[in-house]
């Protein structure tokens, strides 16, 4: 399932604040991104049709589907799929040699790694 920018944004309102109606998903998104009910709305409605959220009674409530760590492998897969020939290694070398990442960072990296094997 791809999501893009505009349905992450719903998403990521119901992954922080649980179950949620449609006017409160709007309501917050109003005051953080500036968007009108009518465009919340369309969005949820296309998260709906994709599977990624659920809409119950009463008040339109609004229920994730899908976890916000699924939708970051499948992203991460996409990302590696597309730009790096499906190579963690290619994008690694990518964020190291772009000077991205902190020497703390490129330790935790490692220690992770090192708990992984």
């Amino acid at each position: 399932m791809k999501l893009y920018d505009s349905e992450l944004k719903v998403m990521d309102v119901l992954w922080r604040q649980g179950d949620t109606t449609a006017k409160r998903i709007s309501d917050i998104l109003a005051q953080s991104v500036g968007w009108n009910m009518n465009t919340t709305y369309t969005v949820i409605k296309k998260c709906i049709a994709k599977g990624a959220i659920r809409r119950s009674e009463p008040n339109f409530l609004c229920h994730a589907l899908v976890t916000k760590d699924a939708v970051r492998a499948a992203e991460a897969g996409a990302l590696l799929d597309k730009l790096f020939d499906g190579s963690p290694e290619l994008l690694f070398a990518s964020l190291l040699g772009g000077g991205t990442l902190t020497r703390e960072q490129i330790d935790r990296l490692r220690d992770w790694i090192d708990r992984q094997g």
